[in-house]
């Protein structure tokens, strides 16, 4: 047949295999062979029916992404689903592991789908800021009804065997170890029709006379996450195609929208950060002989917000944790923290008592820092002064077995520093969550100057297990994300003084993508985060607000007051701060536009990456730009911001910096003088 397609005879079924590692992708290998084995199978009066199974640990797992973009090759596969769909012997698609995006598609090509309990079928194109382009959005609702449709396309969220089956997804469900001959007898049924998806009509035509008004509720139900994204509006009016026109008509419809999102900027945005975060787990210059050491156990130094957060990622993974705390009630209210967070989850039905009761199970509280002598990993997460830190480690150095590894969750301190009070330097490095830790994916994971080899290699390995983002980043204050941050909060508190107010930059930033814009954000930490009365002088607006008793969303009032449902309006008291500030620094206030706002804001971001490159604190663009996505909410449609500065041209970044009085990074002016790009996309 061809080199990853093969068609064998079991008595009257054909079996047609696709053996294609790692996933099986619809490659143009996949889709010729495909093509020729259906033919074949047509073509041999022996078989009665076929049955399309794949070898490996999946079905067709979604598309070949590298061709995207590039020159066709090989049979389309619009021409293999219609050879499949109008073939004149019945084919079942035997379903394990994943059929995703195109391989869903394929199978919904076929007449019948058996697939084992563990198996997961969905639509994910949205996620790369596309659309199912082979069908998939017209032959779904036809099986599964447009709501459920809706919630698969526009979520991307692949559903269960047993719920592929409830919604009629697929027609059976085979045993785990024996789908293959579960499939063949399905196909060696007495009488069976030739079902085409295409042709089933009872689904969208009786939910076509409410069509209107379950549309525009799950607009409305799903506007803020899908504010922004333009691939999920693309999928909606799809399925309102399925509801209302013919299958041909529909399918006209889907290419038409699909085509604009395959060579639009979202899609190129979002399948960049695809394959960037799948790059960031590669370590520069890490020898290949340094594997991961075993992390059976894990202590943790500090049970408050992030410490209790970090305990949980391990907790969620199946590693024992203790936690310690110097007093007695701050253990306790953090160990009850973390059970009501189990609690609330298993309230939402998405985990069980039992499994509340297994995780608590693994964590151990103590008060006594000696009990962490066993453990593998230790994660600090004390207060963030460098005193305070370098006094822990001296601690653990006495403390933690040889061989362990030591970790501060520090978010700016010297790395270095801390690791110098120790004997070891080189099992010490800096693990930075990001906080609420059990939520947020990015981890940080800072490479000090000693570290070794192996140790950072099990921070990475780490970091996978407990379901993490991570990014290596080099000792510098405030490492790749906070180091960047700076930069914009600076841009914005300048803004403010100049003439434009707290809402306009944060409306600006809203606009652009961002979740909340820069003084939403303040108060939403705490104003007085880092902030001592004692020492405060009034030096800075942040100063003045904390001393007239602004603190934020903690106690309602500042950037913004705040009423019981946390609805925000401009304070009239920050603004007269803010206004009182400007005047005793002689600035003579402006209307300052949102561009300007959006410029001021973003480009000395891009600015400080390219500082943040040239000194080898991150590896490479694309991990800058992970940071930002799953650390700090950057838009996902924007790629980041080092993708973004591409996509805007670096040379116009570069005019503007210099026109706004920055000194232009040498990378990036080097980069625009010769028409180049960050990240190599442009």
């Amino acid at each position: 047949m061809s080199a990853v397609v093969d068609l064998s005879v079991d008595g009257d079924i054909g079996v047609l295999t696709i053996n294609s590692p790692p996933v099986n992708a619809l490659s143009a290998a996949v889709r010729d062979g495909l093509a020729a084995g259906v033919a074949a199978a047509v073509a041999d009066p022996a078989v009665k029916a076929i049955v399309l199974h794949c070898a490996g640990r999946t079905f067709i797992a979604g598309a070949d992404i590298s061709e995207f973009g590039g020159a066709m090759k090989g049979a389309s596969l619009p021409a293999v689903q219609a050879a499949m769909e109008d073939c004149p012997k019945p084919i079942i698609a035997a379903i394990h592991g994943t059929a995703l995006g195109g391989g869903l598609e394929v199978a919904l090509t076929c007449h019948y789908r058996v697939a084992v309990p563990s198996a997961k079928l969905g639509l994910p194109e949205v996620k790369l800021g596309l659309l199912p382009g082979a069908g998939g959005t017209q032959r779904l609702p036809r099986l599964v009804g447009p709501e459920q449709a809706l919630k698969m396309v526009t979520s991307g969220t692949p559903i269960s065997a047993k719920a592929a089956l409830a919604s009629g997804l697929i027609d059976e469900i085979a045993p785990e170890d024996g789908l293959l001959e579960a499939a063949k007898a399905f196909a060696r049924r007495p009488n069976l029709a030739l079902v085409k998806v295409r042709d089933k009509q009872d689904k969208v035509e009786a939910a076509r006379a409410t069509a209107p008004e379950m549309f525009a509720q799950f607009r409305k139900d799903n506007a803020r996450a899908m504010r922004g994204f333009e691939a999920p509006e693309a999928n909606i009016k799809c399925i309102e195609a399925a509801v209302n026109l013919s299958f041909d008509e529909g399918m006209k419809v889907e290419r038409d929208l699909f085509v604009p999102l395959m060579m639009g900027l979202q899609s190129k945005a979002q399948r960049y950060v695809f394959f960037a975060e799948r790059q960031a787990n590669k370590v520069e210059g890490l020898p290949a002989d340094a594997a991961p050491l075993t992390i059976g156990s894990v202590g943790i130094i500090g049970a408050g917000t992030m410490g209790g957060g970090i305990a949980m990622n391990f907790l969620n993974a199946g590693v024992p944790v203790t936690i310690v705390e110097m007093k007695q009630e701050a253990l306790d209210r953090g160990v009850a923290t973390i059970r009501k967070n189990y609690e609330n989850t298993a309230a939402k039905g998405r985990m069980t008592a039992a499994d509340v009761e297994a995780r608590m199970g693994l964590l151990t509280p103590t008060l006594d820092m000696e009990e962490l002598s066993a453990a593998d990993l230790v994660i600090e997460a004390v207060f963030e002064t460098m005193e305070i830190k370098r006094d822990v480690f001296g601690k653990l150095d006495r403390i933690a077995k040889p061989g362990a590894i030591l970790a501060s969750n520090t978010s700016y301190l010297n790395v270095d520093e801390i690791a110098d009070v120790t004997s070891r330097p080189g099992s010490v490095l800096g693990l930075h969550f990001f906080s609420p830790a059990n939520v947020m994916r990015l981890l940080e994971v800072v490479r000090g100057a000693k570290t070794e080899p192996a140790v950072l290699a099990t921070a990475m390995a780490t970091a996978k297990k407990i379901g993490k983002v991570a990014v290596v980043a080099g000792v510098c204050h405030g490492f790749i994300g906070n180091r960047m941050l700076s930069s914009r909060q600076a841009e914005a508190m300048k803004l403010i003084v100049e003439g434009a107010t707290p809402e306009q930059v944060d409306r600006v930033l809203y606009d652009f993508g961002w979740p909340m814009g820069p003084f939403q954000m303040s108060d939403l930490a705490g104003l007085d985060i880092g902030w001592s009365a004692e020492k405060s002088k009034g030096e800075t607006i942040r100063d003045r607000l904390c001393e007239a008793g602004l603190r934020g969303q903690k106690n309602g009032r500042g950037f913004y007051d705040y009423d019981a449902q946390r609805n925000r309006t401009p304070s009239p008291v920050a603004t007269q701060i803010i206004l009182d500030y400007a005047a005793e620094k002689g600035v003579n206030r402006r209307e300052v536009g949102d561009e300007e706002i959006l410029e001021r804001c973003l480009y000395p971001m891009v600015n400080e990456g390219a500082l943040i490159l040239a000194e080898g604190m991150a590896q490479r663009a694309s991990d800058i730009d992970i940071v930002w996505i799953n650390g700090y909410g950057w838009p996902v449609y924007r790629g980041g911001p080092m993708f973004w500065a591409d996509s805007v041209g670096l040379a116009k970044v570069a005019e503007r910096l210099t026109h706004y009085g920055y000194e232009v990074a040498p990378l990036l002016a080097r980069l625009a003088a010769e028409e180049k790009s960050f990240t190599g996309q442009f």
